[in-house]
C-alpha cells in the first residue's frame, strides 16, 4: 500500500469542510412556526376600560410593588414579562409598554373607583423596550372585582401613536367563563390573551407575548 503525500490529509480535510459548508447553505432556513403562513396574528384589541390613570403617578417604573418609599405586601407577587414584535416577528425596539391593574382588594388608583386603592401599590407601570423587544414587570397576580375576572390592562405605544390596547387573563381562573369581555373573544383570541401563571421561588411568573401592527 502506498503512503500518502504530506499534503493529502490537509487537502482531504479542506474538501470535507467545503462539503459541510455547501450542505449548510443549501439547507432550508429555520422559520418561526407562527410565520410559516407568512405573518404573525396581531394580538386582539380590548377596551381600555374606565380606570386608565387620569394623571400618571410620579413613580411609574416596572416595579408596581414599590410606590416611592412604600412597599406593597398584599396579594401574590408575580413577574409578568414577554416580547413585543410586529407581524413580521421583528422586535419593537424603542416602544413603550404600560400596564395598570387593581390592587389585591379590587381597587384602582382612579377617582372613578373612589381612590380606594392602597397607597403602597403603584398600580401603573411603564417600561421601554430594548433591542430584543422584551419587557418585564414586578406586580401582583391580578385580583377580581365586581363584574370582572382577574386581568391586567396593557398598552403598547410608539412616540407618536398608540399601537395596541388589550387585557391579559389568568389561565384556569373560574371567573373567566363569567366575564363578558373574555366570553366575547374567539377561541384564538382567548388563547392569545389567557396565560398560565407558573409558580417560582419568589411568587409566580407569566409570559405574555404581544404582536402589534406598525
Amino acid at each position: 500500500m502506498g503512503t500518502n503525500a504530506p499534503g493529502d490529509a490537509t487537502r482531504r480535510a479542506l474538501l470535507q469542510r467545503t462539503a459541510w459548508a455547501a450542505a449548510w447553505v443549501a439547507a432550508p432556513a429555520l422559520v418561526h412556526p407562527a410565520l410559516a403562513q407568512g405573518r404573525l396574528r396581531p394580538t386582539p384589541r380590548q377596551t381600555e376600560g374606565p380606570f386608565y390613570p387620569v394623571a400618571l403617578p410620579a413613580d411609574s417604573d416596572g416595579d408596581l410593588l414599590r410606590n416611592g418609599n412604600l412597599q406593597y405586601a398584599q396579594g401574590q407577587p408575580v413577574w409578568v414579562e414577554g416580547q413585543v414584535t410586529d407581524t413580521a416577528g421583528v422586535p419593537l425596539a424603542g416602544g413603550v409598554v404600560e400596564i395598570w391593574q387593581c390592587d389585591a382588594a379590587g381597587h384602582y388608583h382612579h377617582p372613578g373607583d373612589g381612590d380606594k386603592a392602597s397607597r403602597s401599590f403603584q398600580g401603573f407601570g411603564r417600561v421601554t423596550l430594548g433591542r430584543d423587544g422584551r419587557y418585564r414587570f414586578r406586580t401582583i397576580r391580578p385580583a377580581p372585582y365586581t363584574g370582572r375576572t382577574p386581568h391586567i390592562h396593557f398598552k403598547v405605544r410608539l412616540p407618536q401613536r398608540d399601537l395596541l390596547t388589550t387585557q391579559m387573563y389568568v389561565a384556569g381562573d373560574p371567573g373567566n367563563a363569567r366575564d363578558f369581555l373574555w366570553n366575547n373573544l374567539s377561541e384564538a383570541g382567548r388563547a392569545a390573551l389567557t396565560v398560565p401563571f407558573t409558580p417560582t421561588s419568589d411568587g409566580a411568573k407569566a409570559e405574555f407575548a404581544l404582536v402589534v401592527q406598525v
